[in-house]
């Protein structure tokens, strides 16, 4: 084989275009840039998917596995509403209604406590009752009067 070109090339060609049986360079940088720019933008769309679920974990949302399903559901489906939500959730701080409830579970325990009174007395009818029989008369246990109920006149 020669070296010649082709009669009908012209003689000023591009530098992206290579003789027969050469290298083509630019064809390989581009084949590489390629791979490494949809690997780039494809992390770059995980992690600003990702965006609400790293904000709650930061944060130590109490919705945390809600903002994390939601981004599974939005990553999935690609209805973006989901993703919206998530990232509406991760900013808002939810009320922590489990540990005031916890607290008034433990007093209402405390108070309930049976083992020390009779069944059925609270802890002042059984300490009333203490008292008189340590005097040594038996009274009967007083009872306050309860107020008058209200009548309602209306009867629907």
């Amino acid at each position: 084989m020669t070296d010649q070109l082709h009669p009908m090339t012209p003689h000023h060609l591009p530098f992206y275009i290579v003789r027969p049986g050469e290298t083509d360079v630019l064809m390989i940088v581009m084949g590489i840039f390629l791979i490494l720019a949809v690997l780039g933008v494809g992390n770059l769309y995980l992690r600003l998917h990702s965006l609400p679920e790293r904000m709650a974990h930061k944060s130590q949302k109490l919705q945390f596995e809600i903002v994390a399903v939601l981004g599974l559901i939005a990553l999935f489906t690609h209805i973006h509403a989901f993703w919206i939500a998530a990232l509406l959730l991760a900013l808002i701080d939810l009320p922590d209604f489990s540990t005031p409830l916890k607290s008034i579970a433990g007093s209402v325990e405390k108070i309930a406590d049976t083992g020390n009174n009779p069944a059925g007395a609270t802890t002042d009818e059984a300490a009333a009752g203490e008292t008189r029989a340590s005097s040594g008369r038996i009274e009967p246990a007083s009872s306050q009067p309860s107020a008058p109920a209200k009548e309602d006149g209306s009867h629907a």
